[in-house]
């Protein structure tokens, strides 16, 4: 049975693209963007906040505001699933970790718990009291489509909305070489709740083996389908292609 989905709110954050408009905007007419800063996550207690990354305090930002922040609308959020979907985590943390281990340095255990891909969702739920669910999701190159086949999985459950955070930030310079796009860290979430008419749909058909090269990270590639008014978009995977639809 195929789902179908709409979006009733969104949120993203970039070093240089603070807001929605400035989002759409940019999507529209891409061009490099410069910086490294870290949104205020003001809505995270001062003593949370201390232990999160930059890459943890934009994904956090980009839940927050998804849920019920300064940049989203409509009623509050309630019990809420959440999907958190990283294709490499906070691996600025890890390879410190790895260098630490190679040199016979002492570990920090607290460096190590927020390493791994379920730390800030597990941050998330602590500083918010929430016992909704939340998964951590890691599929590579189909990280956004795995995301989201999990929350689709999630509304046929029973769940009334799920929330998708996106978020990856560029590869430590000892793996740059791997990169496949001129990166940049970014987070963004959309709320999804089932459509009876109209709205997305997502499914998957035979690949040939390869893969897109276009010129945005897989992830944002899928952004932009989901904000634009395009009437289809297909990401080859090798053995995949994912197909999204926009239903009239």
């Amino acid at each position: 049975m195929t789902i179908r989905f709409s979006i009733d709110r969104w949120a993203a954050w970039a070093p240089g693209l603070p807001d929605r408009e400035a989002w759409l905007a940019w999507l529209a007419e891409p061009r490099a963007l410069e910086g490294d800063g870290a949104p205020p996550l003001a809505e995270m207690a001062p003593m949370m906040r201390r232990r999160v990354e930059r890459l943890g305090r934009i994904a956090l930002q980009a839940a927050y505001w998804g849920l019920d922040g300064r940049e989203s609308d409509g009623a509050p959020a309630g019990d809420c699933p959440l999907v958190f979907a990283s294709r490499y985590g906070d691996i600025a943390r890890s390879v410190e970790l790895l260098r630490q281990l190679a040199a016979g340095e002492a570990l920090s255990p607290t460096a190590f718990s927020l390493s791994v891909h379920n730390a800030i969702g597990a941050l998330f739920s602590i500083a918010r009291s929430d016992t909704a669910a939340y998964t951590a999701v890691a599929a590579g190159a189909e990280t956004a489509e795995a995301a989201f086949t999990e929350a689709l999985g999630l509304l046929a459950d029973g769940a009334p909305a799920v929330l998708v955070v996106c978020y990856d930030e560029p590869l430590p310079p000892l793996y740059r070489s791997f990169a496949e796009h001129a990166d940049f860290p970014r987070a963004w979430a959309c709320r999804l709740v089932r459509a009876e008419h109209g709205g997305f749909s997502l499914a998957t058909a035979p690949g040939d083996g390869t893969a897109a090269r276009g010129d945005w990270p897989a992830d944002l590639a899928a952004l932009r389908f989901l904000l634009s008014g395009d009437e289809r978009y297909v990401h080859r995977a090798g053995v995949r292609q994912w197909h999204w639809v926009r239903h009239a």
